[in-house]
């Protein structure tokens, strides 16, 4: 008697799963049928398979895109804990792969190469970066706004203890930059990649620096320059939609630059040229902080990613070592790195819970498929900082001058307590 279809399916994901030890999880099919990891544990998670090409993508082909497609297509799901579900990928796409399945997922490599329209011009030019940051961030701000939260930061908190909320966390982020640049009244300041600008608010607003911004970003741009209007800083805060590379040659006019979030689109090849043009922005002793996600050196490099596919045309991660070495090879001299990882993880799950506590408010902006997008990509990543794969660091960095080092021995300054209320009015 030949064993019944629930009976082969059983097999099959016993065999493919016996050497699994993540969390517990089980799986539900469009049949109502379920299978669990474990009879002695509560699953942290169930993952819904709601057809037949979802667990042919499962079992037969899976890799981080066709998993990826899979989810955002809605043919898999997950209830519950959705961060313990990537221990399940990881053990996937981690499992030995026969000769067949190595030429399917080839085929579908090159199919997905050949079919990324986004894609313009020679990797990195000015054309072709325009195109990829906005297809990742000229959303309109009511997609973001609701979960970013007031501060519309959207990069890594800095978490002082385990009770700040989110908004209280980024503005205590960008008060930390401003600290570690040690920013003062009349100071000229850039940020390259500016976002909406919140740091250009609060350097103008609590530190009085004449503060200017770039971005790639036409949506980025219009909410900033309505944020400085309605915040009244117009005197000493403006916004330009330009690229960075076209302020080359303009000479040393800032005494104080940061990027946040923004180098992580350069390129390996084009950090020379990144920090070149910075440092002869930079008055001579000027200080640059350089905020950016890197990739750990014994991480391994996906030739299958979902985010470079779905998420960040053209964005490649570098390591720490690279970006130092990139950095010193210009005239910057090293004066600190601080890992924040463990603040980025914190600030993504905050991010997820805000994506689904918005969920029907968000489809009034974005389609179903790009809100899945989205929060795979959030959650996916928060899990990826978890195990140490990627990491967050800002590089404190001071172009050298023939005279006296006139920094301070310590870094007291940067952790004095905070007189300022927890919101600054600027922010709102």
């Amino acid at each position: 008697m030949f064993p019944s279809a629930h009976a082969q399916r059983s097999n099959a994901l016993n065999g493919l799963f016996s050497g699994y030890g993540g969390p517990a999880f089980s799986l539900r099919f469009w049949d109502g049928w379920q299978w669990s990891s474990s009879s002695a544990e509560r699953p942290a998670c169930t993952l819904i398979v709601r057809n037949e090409h979802a667990l042919h993508t499962l079992i037969e082909e899976p890799n981080e895109v066709t998993l990826g497609e899979a989810f955002i297509h809605n043919d898999l799901d997950v209830e519950a804990d959705i961060f313990s579900v990537f221990s399940i990928g990881e053990y996937i796409l981690k499992r030995p792969l026969s000769w067949r399945q190595k030429l399917l997922e080839g085929l579908a490599r090159s199919l997905v190469g050949a079919g990324e329209v986004l894609r313009h011009g020679i990797r990195h030019s000015m054309i072709r970066d325009r195109a990829s940051i906005a297809y990742h961030y000229d959303q309109p701000i009511d997609f973001y706004s609701p979960w970013l939260g007031e501060t519309l930061v959207y990069s890594c908190a800095y978490f002082r203890s385990e009770s700040d909320s989110l908004d209280r966390a980024q503005t205590q982020k960008l008060e930390h930059i401003c600290r570690k640049l040690r920013l003062e009244q009349g100071e000229e300041f850039l940020d390259i990649g500016c976002g909406w600008g919140s740091l250009l608010l609060h350097a103008a607003g609590r530190h009085g620096a004449n503060a200017r911004g770039v971005t790639l970003s036409k949506e980025q741009a219009a909410v900033t320059r309505a944020r400085i209007e309605a915040a009244g800083v117009g005197s000493r805060c403006a916004v330009e939609l330009r690229d960075y590379r076209t302020l080359e040659g303009t000479g040393p006019s800032f005494d104080k630059i940061a990027s946040v979030g923004m180098s992580e689109h350069v390129g390996l090849k084009n950090l020379p040229c990144y920090f070149r043009i910075v440092r002869d922005l930079l008055k001579p002793g000027g200080t640059f902080l350089n905020h950016a996600i890197a990739r750990a050196p014994l991480s391994q490099v996906r030739k299958s990613s979902f985010i470079d596919r779905y998420v960040f045309p053209d964005g490649k991660l570098v390591t720490l070592t690279e970006t130092i070495r990139a950095a010193e090879s210009q005239g910057f001299e090293v004066r600190d790195a601080e890992n924040l990882r463990e603040h980025y993880k914190r600030t993504l799950r905050c991010w997820v819970d805000g994506l689904r506590a918005h969920h029907e408010r968000l489809l009034r902006h974005v389609s179903e498929e790009t809100y899945r997008i989205w929060l795979l990509y959030m959650a996916g990543s928060s899990a990826a900082f978890d195990r140490g794969e990627i990491a967050v660091y800002q590089v404190l960095l001071r172009r050298y001058q023939e005279k006296r080092n006139t920094l301070p021995l310590t870094r007291d300054d940067w952790y004095e307590p905070e007189i300022a209320r927890e919101h600054e009015t600027v922010l709102a």
